[in-house]
Formats: structure tokens, sequence, C-alpha cells
């Protein structure tokens, strides 16, 4: 009886405690807390987990040897000692004995070479020798080519100069001179330039080779002599 009277005498904050209650539980759920604790609460039930301890490996059974085969267990096995002959150097008593005979002398080796033929030199042909060519000099005296005398220094004709001189003359391949030199004096100076000058005016037969005319080179004479 008196407990009913205790709740009887306070309705008004029995009904405001009910009241808090609910608005704090709405005001919970707006905020997120309830959902928070709901997503820390999921993951400890996956992470639980049933591990089951290991299993024993079992290890297959032993194979049986294989035998091997009496053909290779001979020829692996080592063969046995053999005996060895040692020869004795000591004669048998009473064993005949046997001198070599002398081997028969060797000939000298001059003797062998002396016996032995020697070949013959082979002869080789006679290498024929090439013809010489056939050379002609210029000349100067031949009748046709009306050479005419070299005129006498009128000097050395009152001086009595005389003499011979020697002219060096090159001439081409249609008999014309192109070249004179002195070479040999006569010891006049006058003379010595008359040859030389009668000598480049003359004309002369060419030399030849084989038949072919060319040009060369001769020496013609040219003598001065008083009456």
């Amino acid at each position: 009886m008196n407990e009913e009277l205790h709740w009887t005498r306070y309705p008004a904050a029995i009904v405001t405690a009910v009241v808090v209650l609910h608005v704090g539980a709405l005001a919970a759920l707006q905020s997120g807390l309830l959902v928070r604790a709901y997503e820390l609460m999921v993951p400890v039930e996956m992470i639980s987990q049933i591990i089951e301890p290991p299993k024993p490996e079992v290890s297959p059974p032993p194979r049986p040897p294989t035998p091997i085969p009496a053909q290779l267990t001979q020829a692996v096995l080592p063969l046995a000692p053999q005996p060895i002959a040692v020869s004795d150097p000591t004669p048998a008593p009473n064993a005949p004995v046997v001198t070599p005979a002398p081997s028969a002398a060797l000939p000298p080796i001059a003797a062998i070479m002396a016996a032995a033929p020697v070949p013959a030199p082979a002869t080789l042909p006679a290498a024929t020798p090439a013809p010489a060519p056939k050379l002609e000099l210029p000349r100067s005296d031949a009748d046709y080519l009306n050479n005419p005398a070299p005129p006498y220094p009128p000097v050395s004709r009152r001086m009595g100069e005389q003499g011979r001189v020697l002219v060096r003359v090159c001439v081409d391949e249609k008999g014309q001179p192109q070249k004179a030199e002195l070479s040999k004096s006569s010891s006049y100076e006058r003379l010595d330039s008359a040859a030389v000058a009668t000598v480049m005016r003359w004309r002369f037969k060419p030399g030849t080779r084989n038949g072919v005319p060319e040009a060369g080179c001769v020496g013609v004479p040219v003598d001065f002599k008083l009456d």
C-alpha cells in the first residue's frame, strides 16, 4: 500500500524520466552512435573462426632394393692377382752356350756411291743468238751528193796554214745536218771554223738500221792543203 502511494505521489517525475530516455535514444540514433557500435561489433564476429591443427605428414613406405644383375656383379668384382714371371739371369747348369755369328762387313759408302749409276745431265738445246742489227752510218762522200770542198781562208793561204779538221755532225733520217761540232782541231782557228761551216751546208746519206733510215752522228774529216 505504501509502494502504490509512493508511485502515485510522483507521476510527473516518472513521465519526465521516460520522455528524457526516449529523447536521448532518438538523439543517439541521429548522431550515429548506434551505427558505430554495430560496425565495431561486426568485425569481431568475422574474425572469430575455427583453426584446425595441421595434419601429420605420412611418409611413403620404403621401396624394396633393386636386385643387381649377375653380369654387372662379375664385372665389378676385382680379378684375382695373377702370378708374374720373373726372368732369372743365372744360366742353368750344363746349358749350351750359343755364340752369335759375326755380321758381314758392310761396304763403304764411297764404294756404294761409285757403283750407283750416275744419270747423265740433261742437255739443253743451244740458244740461237739473235741476229745483230745491221747498222750503216751517215755518209757524205757519195758522188750524187755533190758536196763542194770547203773554201780556203785567204789569210790562212797567205800565212801557209794547212791541216786536217775532224768535225762530228749529227744527221736526221732525211740526211739533213742538225748539229756540227769540232772533234779534232787543225791547230788553226780559221781552218776549224771554215770546216764546221762547210759541213753544215752539205747533204748526207742518212744512216740505216736493218735498211730503215734513222738519225745518227758521224765524224767527217776536212783537209786543208796548199798546192
